[in-house]
């Protein structure tokens, strides 16, 4: 059953589908973050190993938030990671076990990614699919990665 909330049907499935994409990124940087988590190594292996860890359960909890914010619109969330890597716009980092500042740099490049992507999905939902809902949720989450950028930033000055 579809929700009534004033919100067209038509403009309920166009904001899943930027949902859906979301996810998928939130998904695909989650695993790129737990994957340096796991294999960062050298001088300040403990520091950039929890630095890591924090990030990836922040993003753990957001993506549990979009799939969430999917279901209330009255749609069905992806689970594959065959679905992720088809929907997201993020590059996994195969075969690549970079140093710990060409992590940062390459976290850091992903977020910002992101950040430009859900810049332009807050207007998308406020203006043309008129969910002030939804474009709230993904200012809040656009926020959250300028926090982690923001902290990456740091360790490459």
């Amino acid at each position: 059953m579809k929700p009534n909330i004033g919100i067209t049907e038509t403009n309920l499935e166009s904001v899943a589908s930027v949902l859906t994409t979301v996810l998928a990124n939130e998904m695909v940087l989650y695993t790129k973050t737990r994957k340096y988590h796991w294999n960062v190594s050298g001088e300040s292996f403990m520091e950039y190993h929890k630095l890591f860890e924090e990030q990836y359960e922040q993003l753990e909890e957001s993506i549990d938030e979009v799939a969430e914010r999917i279901g209330k619109l009255g749609s069905q969330t992806i689970g594959s990671l065959q679905e992720f890597l088809e929907h997201s716009t993020l590059k996994e980092s195969v075969g690549k076990n970079p140093s710990s500042k060409e992590m940062i740099k390459e976290l850091l490049a992903d977020h910002e990614e992101l950040i430009i992507t859900l810049r332009k999905d807050v207007d998308l939902c406020a203006e043309q699919f008129q969910d002030a809902g939804t474009a709230d949720f993904l200012t809040g989450l656009m926020e959250q990665h300028e926090t982690i950028t923001w902290t990456l930033r740091r360790y490459l000055s």
